[in-house]
């Protein structure tokens, strides 16, 4: 069963690409056609990085490669969690993550087989204007895109479907959900067990207009909402 897919434009025929990620996914990405995913670009190592599967969330790490790898534009020393509209730099070419609702293609003219060349989905019309900051927790520092008009908030299990999966026993499965209105980002908590707040203050059922630098609160797990 896929839980997230890779797409990116491959630098020698130029079409788009995927590769599908399932639980306990180990994916090699690198120059060598030898990789899971081979990506044929000066710029890019032989093995270059890799994605892999635990508790619950998909994970990037540099593999030794000559000119780093970087998560959205961020130079990676460890192995960092992937969120979903995450860009993968390979010093060059960009891998792009998406993860939850996000991955099914538009439909392809023609039988298109597992981790073949297929249209990458398209990003909300939010993509790159806002993103999450982790202030707390095992995530701590890492960014999340708002790349789609909708996104769910929920904890991270094995096979959670939300776009946004926190490692915090206190989050409900889901909690809550962002969504963009009139250009602007609402919080809405979804009947979550200890509730969402934004600068210490509960959602209520109407939502929460969020303003570039509010602070949300999902469980015990401090968030910051920046444009």
């Amino acid at each position: 069963m896929s839980l997230a897919r890779l797409t990116w434009t491959d630098p020698e025929t130029n079409q788009p690409k995927f590769y599908d990620l399932a639980e306990g996914a180990l994916v090699r990405i690198g120059r060598a056609a030898s990789n899971e995913i081979s990506i044929p670009h000066v710029t890019v190592s032989r093995t270059h990085a890799q994605v892999t599967y635990q508790d619950g969330m998909f994970f990037i790490e540099d593999a030794g490669s000559s000119n780093g790898t970087f998560l959205n534009d961020q130079q990676l020393f460890e192995a960092l969690p992937l969120m979903s509209g995450d860009r993968i730099r390979l010093y060059g070419p960009e891998v792009l993550f998406l993860a939850g609702e996000d991955t099914s293609p538009a439909a392809p003219t023609e039988d298109v087989g597992e981790n073949e060349t297929s249209p990458a989905a398209p990003l909300g019309p939010s993509s790159g204007t806002a993103f999450l900051l982790f202030l707390s927790g095992p995530q701590k520092d890492a960014r999340v895109p708002l790349g789609m008009a909708e996104l769910r908030i929920g904890r991270a299990t094995e096979n959670h479907t939300w776009e946004i999966g926190i490692q915090d026993a206190s989050v409900s499965r889901p909690h809550a959900r962002l969504h963009l209105a009139d250009d602007v980002w609402v919080i809405n908590d979804l009947g979550s067990s200890n509730g969402t707040q934004v600068n210490n203050v509960r959602v209520t059922e109407k939502g929460k207009v969020l303003s570039d630098g509010d602070i949300i609160t999902i469980g015990s797990t401090l968030l910051q909402f920046k444009v």
